[in-house]
């Protein structure tokens, strides 16, 4: 595949932060799906076959299938991000959120684990120290929620399952992608994605809740959401393909836990979010883990502006 065009604009910078906003809103959005009395197996399959149509017109980028005995690659990419989405919903199904999302932030450090294990490519000190910083804000922006005292122990593990999942999907897209296109590539990994999806009928057959006696609303907001989440793995997932540096584009994308509190501050109320209601301590560990979070930023950008991968 051949090298993207130069620009004055670093898209492999402003694409992995315009979808951590767009996840935030996705996020609120299916949130108040969930509580209106969407079922959560539907919901993901609907997400699978909004982002597999979204990402049909990027075959416009061209490509090539460059071996029919490498339709295996995709596949393999498809079953990661469908098994991210399985543990992540499992982990939050079993536990509470504030064990299982500082947990999800181990995909920053990993994919730079993994960068360096499976590409060979060398990850430097700032990015290294900016992917456990990040880690650690995304631990800190969650203090302050009850915990439950059961399960944390099959939390922890379904969501430390779900970010090396994520993880393997972001190292590998990267390795794959150049040989296939991203026009190839990615639609045909998120068609797969949709195919595996069918199978969750298997898990839940009963759907939205019983008793939902208005499922027109319901069905809305999980349509608004899963187009935000569709469009957020775009510009996520595009990144990666297109420019490489999956490390910077996971720790720029960490930043959606920085844009979640302000959206709970500002514009909780409107998706009636119970979390908006915070207090003074809850408030202090979020500013220190923001501050975290924008220094694992601006390293991000200062590796970035000396070349460094």
């Amino acid at each position: 595949m051949s090298s993207p065009p130069p620009t004055s604009w670093p898209l492999h910078l402003f694409l992995p932060l315009g979808s951590a906003l767009v996840y935030v809103l996705g996020a609120l959005v299916l949130k108040r799906a969930t509580e209106l009395g969407a079922g959560v197996w539907r919901t993901v399959q609907v997400c699978n076959f909004i982002t597999a149509l979204l990402f049909t017109p990027l075959m416009l980028l061209g490509g090539t299938i460059p071996s029919w005995q490498l339709c295996w690659q995709p596949a393999v990419a498809a079953a990661l991000f469908t098994a991210g989405q399985v543990f992540t919903l499992l982990a939050l199904s079993v536990g509470e959120v504030s064990v299982a999302t500082p947990v999800l932030g181990l995909k920053v450090p990993l994919v730079a684990f993994l960068t360096t294990a499976l590409l060979s490519a060398p990850v430097g000190a700032r990015l290294w120290t900016a992917a456990l910083l990040s880690s650690a804000a995304i631990a800190l922006l969650n203090v302050g929620r009850t915990h439950a005292r059961h399960r944390i122990g099959a939390t922890v593990v379904l969501a430390a399952l779900a970010a090396l999942a994520y993880a393997l999907f972001d190292v590998l897209v990267q390795r794959w992608s150049p040989s296939w296109g991203a026009g190839r590539f990615l639609p045909l990994t998120m068609a797969c994605a949709a195919a595996v999806s069918l199978t969750f009928r298997l898990f839940d057959r009963s759907g939205d809740r019983a008793g939902n006696a208005n499922p027109g609303p319901v069905r809305r907001w999980r349509l608004a959401g899963a187009v935000c989440l569709a469009l957020q793995a775009i510009m996520f997932i595009c990144a990666i393909a297109l420019y490489g540096q999956a490390t910077v584009a996971n720790v720029l994308y960490s930043s959606r836990g920085l844009w979640s509190v302000l959206a709970v501050w500002l514009v909780g109320r409107w998706f009636a979010n119970p979390e908006r209601h915070l207090g003074t301590r809850v408030l202090a560990w979020r500013f220190i883990g923001a501050a975290l979070l924008m220094v694992a930023i601006l390293l991000v950008l200062l590796d970035g502006q000396h070349g460094t991968r």
